[in-house]
């Protein structure tokens, strides 16, 4: 078995990172075996260097090795570039053509970028791993193949999967061995290291004396967030080779040729999809359910003290609903049953209370308690299910985290959702 070090001359990789070093390593030791790996990381780290790696150190190193860059090929003709067409099966299909995966029986495919495989190809890609077997577009026969698969991707798998846009058995059977990249931010003491390889690359190429990075240059390299990893790495230099006449570099060159090498912002910025006014509409709607909370508060309260003469009674049974009502806020606050009252305008019943004088129709001075409540319940019926609904949404159907945006707990979203059918 080969050593790092040796690794990294033979396939000329730079740096000594510990994450690096730990990625090569277990290349190493995959290599024998035909496991499925995994390779993940950012874009521009480096990650086809992996699968060379893998293949070369196997049994299958005299064999074929195709990569194949799966966000590169239309989602239409995917499945015939991996698995091969019948003559006839599609418009255009002429004669039959042989797939990726045929051609590199024996041998090790690796697939780039495959978080951006449509998913029923996906699912035919989970049936060569499980079983070795495929079928051409337009063919009934089935196929036999002996590929080592190498995968690799810079997206977020776990997000891809729930999201419906991954299949999470698919992403099981790739990732028995995940081997991560880390970005080159992670690596500082390999930036300037590679920075020198690259500019004597190009020094080379293009015929002349190679760049020199003054100890400020060094530094502002060392310290910027290379969004692009090393491919923007390799891109920077190349420009400075070829543009700068002085081949002494100073910080103020290299800052010409990094872009927002002054900004704190943090390395992605990702804009709003809306630009409604959805979230401040929401939060409105937070604020009238909590209202309508209140206004229902108030109403029991008023029906016991209507009910129920005896304020100490009422009192003690409607301790927390009053302190609810009308301690939260310190410059509203009352400190007692009667002062409620006397907000409310409600007579308190005397305790020796005579019979009142018989009229002939009695007004109910409350008559407009039932007119509130209804014309609350249909002005807030519709936003109440509408909020309740995007939020269910915004979480993917999970209550618990629904119930925490809405300020109300998980039992109660259960039981507006069975209210309200959703």
């Amino acid at each position: 078995m080969e050593g790092i070090q040796t690794t990294k001359q033979r396939f000329g990789i730079i740096g000594d990172n510990p994450g690096l070093n730990r990625a090569i390593e277990k290349a190493i030791q995959v290599a024998p075996t035909d496991i499925s790996v995994l390779v993940t990381g950012e874009s521009g780290v480096g990650k086809e260097s992996i699968p060379r790696i893998i293949h070369s150190l196997s049994h299958r190193k005299h064999n074929k090795y195709i990569a194949v860059n799966c966000g590169a090929i239309p989602e239409g003709t995917i499945d015939s570039e991996l698995f091969g067409h019948e003559k006839g099966a599609f418009t255009g299909a002429t004669s039959t053509r042989s797939g990726y995966f045929e051609e590199a029986d024996g041998g090790t495919i690796f697939l780039d970028e495959v978080g951006e495989l449509p998913l029923p190809t996906q699912v035919r890609l989970l049936r060569v791993l499980e079983n070795g077997e495929f079928l051409k577009v337009g063919s009934s026969k089935t196929q036999k193949t002996d590929v080592r698969i190498v995968a690799a991707t810079n997206v977020a798998m776990f997000d891809a999967i729930e999201e419906g846009k991954f299949r999470e058995d698919l992403y099981y059977r790739l990732s028995t061995v995940d081997i991560a990249l880390p970005p080159l931010r992670e690596r500082k003491g390999d930036i300037h290291l590679l920075f020198r390889k690259f500019a004597s690359d190009f020094a080379m190429k293009y015929k002349m004396p190679t760049i020199r990075l003054s100890d400020e240059a060094i530094q502002l390299l060392v310290q910027y967030r290379w969004s692009g990893n090393i491919r923007q790495l390799r891109n920077v230099a190349e420009q400075i080779s070829v543009l700068e006449t002085n081949r002494e570099v100073d910080a103020t060159t290299i800052r010409n040729y990094l872009p927002d090498t002054g900004s704190r912002l943090p390395a992605v910025i990702k804009s709003q999809e809306k630009s409604d006014f959805s979230n401040e509409r929401e939060i409105l709607y937070k604020v009238l359910f909590d209202m309508k909370a209140d206004l229902n508060d108030l109403k029991k309260l008023t029906l016991e003290l209507m009910k129920n003469g005896n304020t100490q009674d009422v009192r003690q049974e409607n301790e927390s609903l009053i302190n609810k009502i009308y301690n939260d806020d310190q410059d509203d606050s009352y400190e007692t049953v009667e002062e409620v009252m006397d907000v409310l305008q409600i007579p308190q019943k005397s305790q020796q209370a005579s019979t009142p004088p018989p009229t002939e129709q009695t007004v109910d001075p409350y008559h407009f308690a039932e007119e509130i409540e209804e014309e609350e319940t249909l002005s807030l019926h519709d936003k109440e299910l509408e909020l309740i609904k995007k939020s269910l949404e915004r979480h993917k159907g999970k209550r618990k985290a629904a119930a925490q945006e809405l300020g109300i707990s998980e039992r109660t979203l259960y039981r507006k959702i069975k209210q309200f059918d959703l």
